[in-house]
């Protein structure tokens, strides 16, 4: 496994991730098996994957759950970065809530599903409007001060909230969209995003030594082999709310995609090989949070570090990138 470091915590974290949306269940990521989940999981630290990244609103505290439970006695030999901020009702309504008494119990019900008694790196999901960031993280430094986690994560916001963020207490990670197709995008399943990740958070976290974590570096799937252009998955499936993947703009992202799978095969490698191993070049990417349902889908994430693109394979992706910068990569 490769390994990468930053200045701002001393870990070192394995250069593929492990993304634990799927294993939130079936319910919300078609063809989850918990199960499955478990095993991939547990593959996943026996090849050397130490960066698990999960959060309470994955299926509701179910991937917390089968997080916890798959880790086991491993607890010790990883990193978990989970999140705050997002919570929901008893009819499962999610809303935006970082107030201190709402992080309170957030951490304490974290802690609970995923068997462990401390956080590594605990990361707000999305900034709160109702909530100001110094109360925010005025809370949090009370948290970190109690043990219950290490280090200080922010995920999806803007350079400027992280400054702000940064003035009340240490900052180690930034976590946001990025992936071969979006690698400037203005927004997230029509969430507004008030960052751009290649020209504003990559150079801001390796001026000050700070994590980063891209999510969604498969683009939900698009980026492998298997994708279909059509019933790839139901209106249960969290993905059938991604704008991208339907509609005429996911007709645009599909045709790149497929010269990106003539690319692969060219080369020999799946084309979610390529998409991780691309990102693992980009010297401002620490941990590619890669989702996996199967042992299958952890081994083929993990042989991603197996071998490189060349340079001239880099400048090709590059030539079958180029035509499709306008309008697609500022979507």
């Amino acid at each position: 496994m490769k390994m990468k470091t930053v200045s701002a915590v001393d870990f070192e974290f394995s250069a593929v991730g492990f993304g634990c949306w799927a294993a939130g269940g079936g319910d919300i990521w078609n063809a989850t098996d918990d199960d499955n989940s478990i095993a991939a999981i547990q593959r996943a630290v026996a090849l050397g994957v130490n960066f698990f990244d999960v959060a309470p609103v994955y299926g509701l505290g179910h991937a917390e759950e089968i997080l916890g439970k798959a880790l086991g006695s491993n607890r010790q030999q990883v990193i978990i970065g989970s999140k705050c901020g997002l919570v929901w009702d008893d009819a499962g309504n999610v809303t935006n809530d970082l107030s201190p008494e709402s992080l309170a119990r957030e951490i304490d019900d974290s802690l609970r599903r995923l068997n462990t008694d401390y956080i590594d790196i605990y990361q707000i999901h999305w900034p709160d409007p109702n909530t100001p960031i110094d109360v925010t993280m005025q809370a949090l430094s009370e948290v970190k001060k109690s043990g219950k986690i290490l280090h200080i994560g922010v995920s999806n916001f803007s350079i400027a909230l992280t400054d702000e963020a940064r003035q009340q207490d240490a900052v180690v990670s930034h976590q946001g969209l990025y992936n071969l197709l979006e690698r400037n995008p203005t927004q997230y399943h029509n969430i507004p995003l008030d960052y751009r990740t290649e020209d504003e958070v990559f150079p801001y976290c390796q001026e000050h030594g700070l994590a980063f974590f891209p999510y969604s570096p498969l683009f939900q799937g698009l980026l492998t082999d298997n994708f279909k252009p059509q019933d790839q998955f139901d209106e249960n499936d969290v993905r059938a709310a991604n704008p991208k993947l339907n509609g005429e703009l996911f007709k645009q992202y599909y045709a790149i995609r497929e010269k990106l799978v003539a690319f692969a095969k060219e080369i020999g490698h799946p084309l979610s090989q390529v998409a991780i191993n691309w990102m693992i070049h980009q010297d401002a990417v620490t941990s590619v949070i890669c989702g996996a349902q199967t042992v299958e889908h952890v081994e083929q994430n993990v042989a991603s570090v197996t071998w490189d693109l060349t340079e001239d394979m880099l400048a090709e992706i590059d030539q079958i990138l180029e035509p499709y910068r306008d309008p697609v990569y500022t979507q």
